[in-house]
């Protein structure tokens, strides 16, 4: 990885067109948004449309919410599990995805919809691409909270060497350009304790979804 020269002195391109913004986002002042639109949709294992459980515990805010089922991955406006419309993206949220995705050169990002995942220790995300969107213009703006995680990126493929990126509580991840397509996952989290989260990884991902 290399140093950028943006704004955020401490930020590093871990490939063309993605950025790590180590540290930027405060878990602190995120931990009470996300409580509550957990308790308005809370977390659940959706189901892949094979009928099998995804391991990582899901919900979402915004106008859009990313869901799996036997109908398969798509954005819906309603929430299944509650019948109504997902929970309105806190502001916050908003300006967080805004102000890193402008330090990352993609000024007037303005997500509509943002994942909220739940990790505990010995879960993991495979490799896979964010191709759900209608617009790959927009980027994606992701942020890990809790205990630390290795996300892994590959290229337009599945396959070949990939890039281990080690994150901690409040970093961020931009990528979008050459870098939106590319496979991304998250390896096997190992057993660790936050103060403020306890022994789980959340992460929000921002998205432009329609």
């Amino acid at each position: 990885m290399t140093q950028t020269g943006s704004l955020f002195s401490d930020s590093f391109e871990v490939l063309p067109g993605m950025t790590l913004l180590p540290g930027y986002a405060s878990s602190s002042q995120l931990r009470p948004l996300i409580t509550r639109l957990c308790e308005a949709s809370p977390v659940r294992q959706m189901l892949t449309q094979r009928g099998q459980k995804i391991q990582v515990h899901m919900t979402n805010c915004g106008s859009a919410g990313w869901v799996s089922d036997s109908k398969g991955y798509r954005y819906t406006p309603i929430d299944p599990l509650t019948g109504t419309a997902w929970p309105t993206m806190p502001q916050p949220f908003i300006e967080l995805a805004n102000r890193a995705a402008d330090l990352c050169g993609f000024p007037n990002f303005e997500p509509d919809a943002c994942l909220i995942n739940r990790y505990e220790p010995g879960l993991q995300m495979g490799a896979h691409q964010d191709r759900n969107e209608q617009d790959f213009t927009q980027p994606i703006v992701s942020v890990s909270l809790g205990i630390p995680a290795r996300f892994f990126v590959l290229g337009l493929e599945r396959k070949g060497t990939s890039t281990p990126v080690d994150l901690s509580d409040g970093d961020v991840v931009v990528f979008g350009g050459p870098a939106r397509l590319v496979y991304h996952g998250v390896r096997k989290l190992k057993p660790a304790h936050d103060p403020i989260w306890g022994p789980y990884r959340w992460n929000l991902t921002f998205r432009k979804a329609m």
